[in-house]
């Protein structure tokens, strides 16, 4: 059966054991420590980036953008993971670990995967667009007070505190759907011939049939990635190993893409 035979549904999600959230981060955390350098020096690249992309809108004196575009960076981890997947199989499947082996991968959808990260990237600038508009709804033309000011800035003033309510409730629709359609759409892509929609369609639909198991997942990463920010991002060279990890085994033991072959 081909992938364009498959109507996503019930059947592509495998049952689940409601601590399976909590089995994904030990086996992301095994695979870490096997052979760990290049999951490292791979965090250490996503590291650099992250600190790039903050030090760019800083001397662009774009600031008022740091925090949209650092929760966008996080809809694009996916793709950013795609090394880590191949590391996770190779453990799996016996083969020698490289860095070179993470960097140059081969997936079996490559030109999916850079359609995928357009729509994601799309999603990502509607994300930040929507902020700006929400801010401008609230402040009118106000300049952003900078960085220093921020808490103050948000929490001093009533018209803070509704930013920070309709702006939390907005993003957060945003990031469900980001998650719900990347989560498990990305890993499919490298690890199968399918189409980004059909494996984006498949993803939300596990997403949706497995919610009991996904969202407490989901606050892992959620928890996980707040403790990365408190750390100035230094935390970021074990996390982001460890979740890219983490969601190879959450996808290989969530959907069942038998059917996709």
């Amino acid at each position: 059966m081909s992938h364009s035979d498959i109507v996503p549904g019930k059947d592509t999600v495998a049952p689940l054991e409601g601590t399976a959230a909590v089995g994904w981060l030990k086996a992301g955390w095994k695979d870490l420590w096997t052979n760990p350098l290049p999951s490292l020096v791979y965090g250490v690249i996503v590291f650099a980036v992250s600190w790039a992309l903050i030090l760019g809108l800083i001397l662009l004196d774009l600031s008022a953008y740091l925090f949209p575009a650092l929760a966008g960076f996080l809809v694009i981890g996916p793709i950013l993971a795609i090394g880590l997947y191949e590391k996770s199989r190779r453990i799996e499947n016996q083969e020698p670990v490289t860095l070179s082996s993470m960097l140059f991968f081969h997936a079996r959808s490559t030109t999916q995967i850079l359609l995928a990260g357009v729509l994601l990237c799309l999603l990502v600038m509607l994300w930040i667009r929507a902020a700006v508009i929400l801010y401008a709804l609230f402040f009118g033309l106000r300049p952003f007070d900078g960085l220093d000011q921020i808490l103050p800035f948000i929490f001093g003033t009533p018209e803070g505190w509704a930013l920070f309510i309709v702006g939390s409730a907005v993003g957060g629709l945003f990031a469900a759907f980001a998650f719900s359609i990347s989560v498990f759409g990305i890993p499919m892509l490298y690890d199968r011939k399918t189409d980004a929609f059909t494996a984006m369609a498949v993803s939300m639909n596990t997403v949706w049939h497995q919610l009991r198991i996904l969202l407490p997942w989901g606050a892992i990463v959620v928890a996980l990635g707040v403790l990365t920010l408190l750390s100035g991002l230094v935390l970021i060279i074990i996390v982001f190993p460890l979740l890219g990890h983490a969601t190879w085994h959450a996808y290989r033991e969530t959907c069942d893409t038998s059917r996709l072959d």
